[in-house]
């Protein structure tokens, strides 16, 4: 009975065993890809309300400015961004979502990067800054109108991006290490967001900058393109193709920007005709074919990491002329709860020369969050 019993253990020690190192294969450890382990999920979002008083008429409403959400990775010497948005850019009721970034930048060099998709274009200092850091309401009336965020041009309202293909890169380093010259150059279609060209016609846009001394850029950039399928309509209401409107443009940047302290101011003048409203085609003879604008602004910290105060100065002109000038006297505030939250708070006084009462009241206030 005995050696019954102990065959028994034998065999049941046996089976046991055997069937552990069928469970340990199974346990095979499964190795993710580098580039996979490099992706970075993040995003933002504004909320906002506003107030405004034009021609006397009261207007306020919550809004939600912007949501974003990003993919960033590297896959060997590339890196890359995938970036969805959703807005109410289409009015109160009407939200959007769009892909707003899609691009892979070769990063190989430092002195030399190719990128190519769909990505913020190569002009002004203040175009390519973050809605967050960027600190203001919005971006300066003269960077919608003319970098291609609500262009003069009558693009789709596209954040200051295009489809293309840029080169850039830093160079010329001094005995501390750092890059005294930055330039970008970059062929575009020249018709704004998630936009086919329509004319065969691209635009180049390009940029080079100085950097002296640590926190300072003095930079002057060009844009020469069109925008294609333009008409414009007659008094008696008969359609008019035109083809493509030529985009002449250039920019003068300079910007402090260390410890907290930001102080940026940019020019921009622009030829060629414009749109009767955004997202149109249909040419407006009656602007004129020459606008322009400038802005300067300065944010200090009063608590530092903590709480800022700025103040901005900020013109447009649709025809060049005074007479057609939208300026903003700004001030405000930026609280800082952390690094991933705060609000955006100020004032400001208008005058638009544009409406039957030029001078009105405006007030922003918005709570901004990053993940």
């Amino acid at each position: 009975m005995r050696k019954v019993i102990l065959l028994a253990l034998l065999t049941m020690g046996f089976t046991l065993s055997v069937h552990a190192q069928e469970a340990d294969k199974q346990k095979t450890v499964i190795e993710l890809p580098q580039w996979v382990k490099d992706i970075k999920i993040s995003g933002y979002g504004m909320l906002q309300y506003q107030f405004q008083n034009p021609n006397e008429k009261s207007e306020n409403t919550f809004n939600l400015r912007l949501m974003r959400l990003i993919m960033d990775g590297k896959i060997s010497d590339f890196a890359w961004r995938v970036q969805m948005q959703g807005s109410s850019n289409a009015g109160p009721g009407n939200p959007t979502v769009m892909l707003v970034d899609l691009y892979a930048e070769w990063q190989k060099y430092e002195f030399f990067k190719v990128k190519a998709g769909q990505f913020k274009r190569a002009f002004t200092f203040e175009n390519p800054t973050h809605p967050i850091t960027q600190g203001w309401y919005s971006y300066a009336n003269v960077i919608n109108s003319l970098s291609g965020f609500g262009d003069r041009s009558g693009e789709k309202a596209s954040g200051g991006r295009d489809i293309g293909v840029q080169i850039q890169g830093d160079f010329l380093k001094n005995s501390e290490g750092r890059n005294l010259l930055h330039y970008q150059i970059g062929v575009y279609n020249g018709e704004g967001i998630n936009q086919k060209d329509k004319d065969n016609k691209k635009d180049i846009i390009g940029g080079v900058w100085f950097m002296p001394v640590k926190g300072v850029r003095i930079g002057a950039f060009g844009w020469t393109g069109t925008r294609g399928d333009m008409y414009w309509i007659d008094g008696d209401g008969t359609r008019h193709d035109i083809g493509s409107v030529r985009k002449n443009r250039y920019a003068l940047s300079a910007e402090y920007d260390l410890n907290q302290y930001t102080f940026r101011a940019e020019y921009i003048h622009s030829q060629g005709w414009g749109a009767t409203k955004v997202d149109s085609r249909e040419v407006d003879f009656s602007k004129g074919d020459k606008a322009d604008g400038f802005y300067v602004f300065g944010i200090v910290p009063v608590i530092k990491s903590k709480l800022h105060a700025k103040a901005r100065y900020n013109t447009y002109r649709p025809s060049k002329e005074w007479s057609t000038s939208k300026t903003m006297y700004e001030i405000g505030l930026n609280y800082f709860f952390n690094k991933n939250i705060q609000i955006n708070a100020e004032y400001a006084f208008v005058n638009d020369r544009s409406l039957a009462k030029h001078n009105y009241n405006f007030a922003d206030i918005q709570f901004c969050f990053r993940f």
